[in-house]
C-alpha cells in the first residue's frame, strides 16, 4: 500500500475532524516523537559508555538543548509537507521553521565557542598564583563573552529580517542612514563603549582575573569579567558592579598588575629610648618564622620622629593581597607585644618638668613644658 493510500484511508476514517487539527496534531506528534527519541538515545549511550567515556556525559549533556531542537526540526520538516493544512496555517508555521533554524544556528554557534572555550581553560586551572593564567582566562573570558554577544546580535538580526515588514524597514534605514543612524548610535553608545572596552582589556589587560585592586576607595578582587561589566569582590564579601569603560577612563589601582607578591607596611611609634637594632632584630626572626612571609623582604627603618616618638617602619613581603594583610596583622601583634614584654623603656611616653608653684601650700605644679625648656631645665 503506497503512503498516499495510507493517508487517504486515513482521511476517510477521520474525515469529520477539521483539517488543521489534524496537521497541528501531526507536527505536535512529531515534535514529541523526537524529543522521546532524543531522551532514550542519550540514555542509551549513557548507560553504555558513560563509565568509560566520561567525556561522553559531559558532551550529551552540554548539547541536550541544541540537539533536541534540531531533531524537532527535522521531524517537522518531515511531516509539515504531508499535513493537510492551508496555505494561511502553513505559511506562518514555515516562517517560525526558518526562525527556528536561525535560532538552532546560532545557538549550535554559542555552544561551539563556549566548549572550545572551557576545553583551552582546562589548562589554567589554578589562576591565584598564576601569571600566566590570570592572562589566558581573562582574554579567553572576554572573547567569548563578546563572540556570545555579536553571534546573538547576528542571529536575532536575521531572524527579523524574515519578516516582510522588518525587512523593508530595516532597507528603509540603512537606505537613509542620516538622523535616524546617529539616534540609533547614540542610543547604542554605552553598550558599543563597554564592548570596545572589553575588547581592549582583553588585549592590553589593565586588569585580570583574581586581581587586587581599589576602586573608588574599595579594596578587593576582579572575580568576573562580562561583556559589559566587571564584578569585584569586596574583601568583605560585597561585590561591585563596575562598567567596562571605567577600566578605560578612569585611575584605579591594580596591586597585582605584573606579580601578586605584595609588600605590607607596619608604622608603630617609640620612645626614644629603644633600641632600634634589638628591634629589627627581633623582626626579621619573628619574620622568618612565619608561613605567610615569602623570603623575600623584610626590613626596619627609622622614618620620622617628634617631640615624644620616633617612627619605625616595619616592610614585609607576602605571596598575594591576603596573605599580606594577615602577615602585617601578626607582625604588628608580635611587635606590639615584644615590646610591651621585652622593652617596656620603649613604650610611647609624655614627659613634664615639675614647677613649684605660687600657691602658699608650696606643693608641686606639673606641667608639659617645650623641649627647649626641657634641656635648660636638665642643664640647670
Amino acid at each position: 500500500m503506497s503512503w498516499q493510500a495510507l493517508m487517504a484511508d486515513i482521511d476517510g476514517m477521520f474525515g469529520w475532524i477539521p483539517s488543521w487539527f489534524v496537521g497541528l496534531s501531526l507536527v505536535a506528534g512529531a515534535i514529541l516523537l523526537a524529543l522521546s527519541l532524543y531522551r532514550f538515545a542519550a540514555w542509551l549511550l549513557k548507560r553504555a559508555f558513560g563509565t568509560r567515556l566520561p567525556l561522553l556525559s559531559v558532551f550529551i549533556d552540554r548539547t541536550a538543548g541544541p540537539a533536541q531542537l534540531a531533531l524537532c526540526l527535522a521531524a517537522v520538516a518531515l511531516v509539515l509537507p504531508l499535513a493537510p493544512l492551508d496555505d494561511m496555517i502553513r505559511t506562518p508555521l514555515m516562517r517560525l521553521f526558518f526562525v527556528a533554524v536561525i535560532a538552532l544556528i546560532g545557538w549550535i554557534s554559542i555552544r561551539i565557542v563556549d566548549m572550545s572555550a572551557a576545553r583551552y581553560l582546562q589548562n589554567f586551572r589554578d589562576v591565584t598564583e598564576n601569571f600566566i593564567a590570570r592572562k589566558h582566562v581573562t582574554q579567553v573570558r572576554v572573547f567569548k563573552r563578546v563572540a556570545d554577544t555579536i553571534i546573538v546580535i547576528i542571529s536575532v538580526s536575521t531572524a527579523l529580517m524574515t519578516f516582510d515588514s522588518v525587512k523593508q524597514y530595516g532597507v528603509s534605514l540603512f537606505a537613509s542612514a542620516g538622523a535616524a543612524g546617529i539616534i540609533v548610535g547614540l542610543a547604542a553608545r554605552p553598550l558599543l563603549s563597554n564592548l570596545i572596552a572589553g575588547l581592549q582589556i582583553a588585549i592590553t589587560q589593565p586588569i585580570r582575573i583574581e586581581d587586587a585592586v581599589i576602586i573608588e576607595n574599595e579594596w578587593g578582587w576582579v572575580e568576573d569579567i562580562a561583556a559589559t561589566y566587571v564584578v569585584i569582590r569586596l574583601w568583605d564579601w560585597r561585590r561591585m558592579v563596575v562598567p567596562l569603560s571605567y577600566f578605560i577612563e578612569k585611575p584605579f589601582q591594580n596591586w597585582t598588575r605584573d606579580t601578586a607578591s605584595l609588600i605590607g607596611v607596619i608604622v608603630l611609634h617609640v620612645d626614644y629610648r629603644a633600641d632600634v637594632a634589638r628591634i629589627r632584630r627581633w623582626l626579621e626572626e619573628a619574620v622568618k618564622q612565619s608561613k605567610l612571609w615569602d623570603g623575600a623582604v623584610v626590613n626596619l627603618q627609622v622614618i620620622d620622629a617628634d617631640s615624644r616618638t620616633i617612627e619605625l617602619r616595619a616592610l614585609v613581603s607576602a605571596r598575594n593581597a591576603p596573605q599580606s594583610w594577615d602577615l602585617r596583622c601578626e607582625i604588628r601583634e608580635k611587635l606590639v607585644a615584644f615590646i610591651r614584654d621585652e622593652m617596656p623603656e620603649a613604650l610611647p611616653r609624655d614627659r613634664a618638668i615639675l614647677i613649684p608653684s605660687a600657691d602658699d601650700d608650696g606643693d608641686l605644679l606639673q606641667r608639659v613644658a617645650p623641649p627647649e625648656k626641657m634641656r635648660a631645665s636638665a642643664r640647670d
